[in-house]
């Protein structure tokens, strides 16, 4: 009526000659429809006839084809004009109260269950009507409204139709019901109808001819994209979604947004969350969010996740069920009491095996928990050095236990959480003394005791400087199990790539990256020239079984962040850090940190024989069963394959423990060294008993004012910069070829001096390598000699690697008793 009211000089040039009498709805048919459809007949009789007039050819088949063209526009103007006055008889006959409410000018009725009788499921309606944007169903004085662009029409229902009736599945986001029509024909059509209505209101246009172009089907697509407002009761409601559909229910990628502040950014499954997805959750107290970065499963967290509370804590690890479940690290970067736990959760708190890092108090908490607290066995390492073992119940001490002190005093028995000794216990001294008997701490006195004094100052017992903890409390198969399980699920389902991402993801730092592994989880990245999609890595394994071809493919895998073993790595890594770094650096955890390193290295050969055996299922082919000594052959493949390629990421906490532990002796040996450093070559090798026919005085070559007697550091320089590249390699297999290199070059050196071909003897050899050993000047050679006796392979044992790092130890030995 607007369009009329500003440009009434135009219609009355089109009215002329119509009288005021005259309806509007007629002057209006007879100016705007009327001249288009006689224009239209004309066409179509002028073509008819010069098609009559024409022989066949090609211009016949074109004037065909137009007529056929013009036939269609005829019959889609009468439909639209039939349309319309059906729509308008509609509006004229519901009340005023359905005609306000669905009324609007551009709405069509394309079909009224009056006129082809269809009902709804559970006698819900008594009208039902299909408007080309909505489908309306109208019950006494109410009506549903049900948008075409979000309904899905399924016609494969006969089961849920009563017997005799055909029945259509009417889909939609929060309903489903069932139209039935007990002739199969009124079924057809309205399915049909349906279909097209829902396709042209996804398209924005009408089909053209009125049932579509040759071929084109009418199904609607499946998938869609829509926003819609959940109304009804459940999880969603008044919730927002923008995103992807499919069967009526968010499907692939959308956003979820409640009116409380909460919103959920992701994938879908089926109608719930499902996939990898980031959840806002508002807190109530604060203007501050909780943001979850998690994979989800069937609606709940389930898997990998990073959770930054906002309360400045940080959690990275597993769920299950919306809850903390698995192995994780939980984080407090407040400035007010900084913690760090790192360990196993259940059901949302913290059970099981877990490392509690308090940085306020410079206390590290290693052992076991109960719902939140200490409970069960544990060891407590403090930044001065002092640490203890304990049993815990619900975070107190009870029952006596073992206090190691930093001057390698030992107190056996009863002591407080201030570290006082109370009640009965054993006090040993580093110097041998032993004190025994009952101790007291009044406030002002001091330590009190009443016992026995032994000063026999006996040889100290190895258990008291040498004591190492948690080795029968925490077995090392039972630490971590929350990171293994995960990797066995991972297995056990057959490496399916949506739970890739999921079974470990610690080699993700930030939010950012986790969000971008999720898009290129697959993709190469960076200079790697390997693809690490499950299938190539199956594919991969089987291919590479020899043993150069698989520590190759092994060590890209393990350096792979892409990599399910390169993932594990590094979860194992984050938690040997936990524990052995920093305030955990103390002597008396090196055997637990050496046994967990050891286990780690079978752990990955197990997990690699599992993706391997699993490879060649897959293919067809049946894996080796396994034989006696497999336990023996996977410890041996273990530290000979695995654990050189895995040593570099905890050598530095690990050797750290080495040079704490062999600290006394190395500071003695460095002692003798020093001293012998001044003593010039001829001197030295005089002083060792070198025979001095073996000496290379040809390598003491003298400038002007020099004496041979004075020169130092030149006789045996090649072995001596030979071993010290001791220091530079973190394999023991390599520390043990430097040792036969520097061999080498000591009998090399000697044959050249002798002009022949010289087998070193025993006594010749060692007090040559005690003169290389003092001339490299290695400071931490205690440490050396141990991690490389500790973590070599056994198959070395007994053999020529052994037989000169048992000299190297008895020359550093005698050098410590000499000091």
């Amino acid at each position: 009526s607007e369009a009329w009211k500003h440009h009434k000089t135009v219609l009355k040039q089109f009215l002329a000659g119509f009288t005021s009498e005259t309806s509007m709805s007629l002057a209006l048919y007879s100016v705007l429809h009327k001249p288009l459809r006689d224009h239209i007949e004309q066409y179509i009789l002028l073509l008819t006839k010069l098609n009559e007039a024409l022989k066949e050819g090609s211009e016949k088949d074109v004037v065909t084809s137009a007529i056929k063209e013009y036939v269609k526009l005829e019959s889609f103007i009468c439909q639209v004009l039939d349309e319309a006055c059906f729509t308008k008889s509609l509006w004229e006959s519901l009340g005023c109260k359905f005609t306000d409410m669905l009324c609007v000018p551009e709405r069509r009725l394309l079909e009224d269950s009056k006129n082809l009788h269809i009902s709804a499921s559970t006698n819900r309606s008594d009208r039902i009507l299909l408007f080309d944007d909505v489908l309306v169903l109208i019950q006494g004085n109410s009506f549903q409204s049900f948008d075409l662009k979000l309904v899905w029409v399924d016609e494969n229902c006969s089961e849920k139709s009563a017997p005799g009736l055909y029945g259509l599945r009417i889909i939609t986001p929060e309903e489903t019901f069932f139209l039935s029509a007990k002739d199969l024909q009124i079924k057809a059509v309205w399915q049909w109808k349906l279909n097209q209505a829902v396709r042209q209101a996804l398209n924005g246009k009408r089909d053209f001819p009125l049932w579509g172009q040759t071929g084109e089907g009418s199904e609607p697509p499946s998938c869609r994209f829509f926003t819609y407002v959940f109304r009804l009761e459940g999880k969603f409601k008044s919730a927002s979604y923008e995103g992807e559909w499919h069967g009526g229910k968010p499907h692939g990628k959308g956003t979820l947004k409640w009116r409380d502040g909460r919103n959920h950014v992701g994938d879908f499954k089926e109608g719930l969350e499902h996939g990898f997805g980031i959840c806002l959750v508002p807190r109530r107290s604060q203007d501050r969010y909780d943001c979850y970065k998690c994979h989800w499963y069937e609606g709940k967290m389930r898997g990998y996740g990073i959770c930054e509370y906002g309360n400045d804590m940080v959690y990275k690890g597993y769920f299950k069920e919306n809850v903390r479940q698995g192995f994780g690290i939980l984080e407090n970067l407040s400035a007010e009491n900084p913690f760090k736990y790192t360990g196993q959760w259940e059901n949302d708190k913290k059970n099981g095996y877990g490392v509690w890092e308090d940085k306020d108090r410079g206390e590290r908490y290693i052992g076991t928990w109960l719902n939140d607290h200490k409970h069960g066995q544990g060891i407590v390492v403090t930044q001065s050095g002092v640490c203890y073992q304990r049993t815990f119940h619900a975070d107190k001490m009870v029952g006596s236990g073992i206090l190691l002190l930093e001057d390698d005093s030992v107190y056996e028995g009863n002591f407080m959480e201030d570290l006082t000794f109370v009640g009965k216990g054993k006090l040993s001294f580093a110097n041998g003394f032993i004190l025994e008997g009952t101790f007291t701490n009044k406030l002002g006195q001091g330590l009190q005791t009443h016992g026995i004094l032994n000063t026999s100052n006996e040889q100290l017992d190895d258990r008291i400087t040498k004591a190492q903890l948690g080795l029968e409390e925490f077995p090392v198969e039972k630490r971590w199990k929350g990171i293994y399980d995960q990797f066995l699920e991972f297995i056990h389902s057959g490496c399916k790539e949506e739970m890739e991402e999921s079974f470990t993801g610690f080699h993700i730092q930030t939010s950012k990256e986790l969000r971008k592994s999720q898009e290129y989880l697959f993709c190469q990245r960076g200079t790697e020239d390997v693809s690490w999609k499950i299938e190539d890595i199956l594919e991969e394994l089987v291919q590479h079984q020899g043993l150069e071809s698989l520590q190759s493919y092994l060590e890209k895998a393990l350096k792979s962040s892409l990599h399910p073993l390169g993932k594990l790595l590094k979860a194992l890594t984050i938690a040997f850090q936990a524990t052995y770094s920093g305030i955990g650096a103390n002597r008396h955890l090196l055997t637990m940190a050496q046994e967990e390193v050891k286990y780690y290295a079978k752990k990955i050969w197990e997990f690699y024989q599992g993706l391997l055996h699993l490879a060649l299922e897959q293919k067809g082919q049946l894996p080796a069963k396994c034989v006696d000594g497999e336990t023996r052959y996977v410890d041996q493949k273990a530290c000979s394959v695995v654990l050189p390629l895995i040593l570099p990421c905890f050598y530095p906490e690990l050797f750290m423990l080495y040079m704490l532990y062999h600290e006394r002796e190395d500071d003695l040996y460095c002692q003798g060294i020093v001293d012998l450093s001044l003593f010039p070559d001829i001197k030295l090798l005089e002083f060792l008993d070198v025979q001095k026919h073996l000496w290379p005085l040809k390598d003491l070559t003298l400038t002007t004012n020099q004496r041979r007697s004075l020169i130092k550091d030149k006789c045996f320089l090649s072995a001596t910069e030979c071993l010290q590249k001791l220091i530079t390699t973190v394999d023991p297999r390599e520390k043990l070829v430097i040792l036969q290199k520097t061999y080498e070059e000591i009998e090399s050196t000697v044959s050249r001096v002798v002009e022949k071909d010289y087998k070193l003897p025993m006594d010749d050899l060692l007090p040559l390598l005690m003169y290389v050993v003092s001339r490299a000047k290695i400071q931490h050679l205690g440490a050396e000699i141990h991690l490389i006796r500790d973590l070599m392979d056994p198959t070395n044992q007994g053999g020529l690697y052994d037989f000169l790092l048992t000299a190297l130890e008895v020359r550093k030995c005698f050098r410590v008793t000499a000091a």
